[in-house]
C-alpha cells in the first residue's frame, strides 16, 4: 500500500508567495504554508534549508497544474521529501534483473520497479492495468528512477499535463520516395542547389552550438526560458524542439535525429554518473565538410557534448551499438504518433517541468556537475 505519510495532490497555493522578499512579509519566519487540492495543508519547516526551494518548486507545479508527491512528518505536518510525479500511460514493461524496466509515454528515461519492495504486487498490477487499458497513471519515482508510488489519474479541465496521443499509433517514418523525387527535382540546378539548401560552415555550426549551450539553466534558480541541459535524465524531446525553434529564428534549417535502443550514457550531470534511456533525440544541421561539395549531418546536443558531432559519434556514446537512428523533420515534436507542436505550448510545459526536476535535485542532493563522476 502507499506510504501513509505520502500525499499526491495538485497545489492550490503557497503562502507567502515564494517570489516575495522576506522583508515584505510581516512575521515571516522562513516557513511556508502549502494548501493542497486534496483538502490538506502542509508546511515547509523554517529550520529546513530547503524550505524556500520547496516553496518555489511547489509554486511552479501549481502554475503548471501538475501534481506533487510530498512525504510529510505525521506530527508536525512539515515536508520531509518532495518529488515530481509523471502523468503518463505505460507503453512497455520488461523483466530486468530483480524487477522490471518500464517505459512511459512522453518520457525517454528507463523507470524501474524492484521486486523486493513490500508493495511490489500492487505497483506491478497498477503498471499492467495502465498498459493493458491504455489509461494514464500518476507515477512517482525517486531520484534514481526507482518507482515508489502509483495512483490513478483523472484529467481535470485545467490540468496542465500534455495531451495523451491516441493509443496504438506508430512512430514517424520518413518517406523515401518523397526524398528521391526532391533530389531529382534539385539535380538540374546542381551545384547551385548546394548553396541555398541550408548547409553551414563548421565554424558557423560551432557558433550555433555555443548559442544553444549558452541557454543552459542555473540549476538552483532555473530562470525561464533556460533549457535544462543539466538534467539529462528526461525531457530531451522538449529540449530538441526548443533548440530547433531557436535555430529557425536564426535563419537555419535544422532537422532531428532520434535513437532507439538500450541506451546507457555516462554523464557528470547525474549523481549516479550515468543515465538510462529507451530513446533520445537532438537537432541536426547540414554542415559543409572538407571540399566544397561535401556535406555532413552534425548533431547539436549540449546535454552530451561541447561541440557538434557526427551522428555516428552521437550514437557511439550512448552505449548500444545495435541502436537504430531515425531522421525526422524539425516539426516532429514526439516521434510516436507524428505529434507536432507548432505553437510550442507543449514544449514550454516540458521545459518548465524539467527545470523544476533539475531544481528539485539540486536543492536536495546538490547541483551538477557531480565531483564523484569521472
Amino acid at each position: 500500500m502507499p506510504d501513509p505519510n505520502a500525499i499526491v495532490s495538485r497545489v492550490i497555493r503557497v503562502e507567502p508567495p515564494p517570489d516575495r522578499s522576506p522583508d515584505e512579509v510581516p512575521g515571516f519566519d522562513g516557513g511556508y504554508s502549502i494548501a493542497l487540492e486534496v483538502g490538506r495543508e502542509v508546511r515547509a519547516d523554517p529550520q529546513d534549508p530547503n524550505a524556500a526551494g520547496y516553496a518555489r518548486i511547489l509554486e511552479g507545479l501549481s502554475k503548471l497544474g501538475r501534481p506533487a508527491y510530498l512525504e510529510v512528518d505525521p506530527e508536525s505536518g512539515t515536508i520531509r521529501r518532495l518529488l515530481i510525479p509523471h502523468v503518463a500511460r505505460v507503453v512497455a514493461i520488461r523483466p530486468a534483473g530483480d524487477g522490471y524496466e518500464v517505459e512511459l509515454e512522453y518520457s525517454h528515461a528507463i523507470h524501474r520497479l524492484k521486486r523486493g519492495r513490500p508493495d511490489f504486487p500492487e505497483l506491478e498490477k497498477a503498471l499492467r492495468d495502465s498498459h493493458d487499458r491504455k489509461s494514464p497513471i500518476v507515477l512517482t519515482e525517486d531520484d534514481s528512477h526507482q518507482i515508489i508510488d502509483i495512483r490513478p489519474f483523472t484529467k481535470g479541465p485545467d490540468d496542465g499535463t500534455p495531451a495523451l496521443i491516441p493509443a496504438g499509433i506508430g512512430p514517424y517514418r520518413s518517406n523515401p520516395l518523397s526524398a528521391l523525387l526532391y533530389w531529382i527535382w534539385c539535380w538540374p540546378v546542381w551545384p547551385w542547389w548546394w548553396f541555398w539548401r541550408g548547409c553551414v560552415s563548421r565554424a558557423r555550426a560551432q557558433e550555433v552550438f555555443d548559442a544553444m549551450s549558452a541557454t543552459t539553466c542555473n540549476p538552483l534558480t532555473v530562470p525561464p526560458p533556460c533549457i535544462p541541459f543539466l538534467y539529462p535524465d528526461d525531457g530531451c524531446w522538449g529540449r530538441a524542439h526548443e533548440m530547433c525553434r531557436l535555430m529557425i529564428a536564426m535563419g537555419l534549417s535544422p532537422r532531428k535525429v532520434w535513437i532507439q535502443g538500450s541506451l546507457q550514457t555516462p554523464t557528470r550531470n547525474n549523481p549516479n554518473c550515468v543515465v538510462y534511456w529507451a530513446w533520445h533525440v537532438a537537432p541536426t544541421l547540414c554542415v559543409r565538410w572538407r571540399w566544397w561539395f561535401w556535406t555532413r549531418r552534425m548533431v547539436i546536443d549540449p546535454s552530451l557534448f561541447t561541440t557538434p558531432v557526427s551522428e555516428a559519434a552521437w550514437k557511439g556514446v550512448q552505449g548500444d551499438p545495435g541502436a537504430s537512428l531515425t531522421p525526422s523533420d524539425a516539426s516532429i515534436f514526439y516521434l510516436w504518433g507524428n505529434v507536432t507542436d507548432p505553437t510550442y505550448a507543449q514544449t514550454n510545459q516540458v521545459l518548465a517541468t524539467y527545470r523544476l526536476q533539475l531544481q528539485n535535485r539540486s536543492i536536495q542532493v546538490g547541483p551538477p556537475p557531480y565531483a564523484n563522476c569521472p
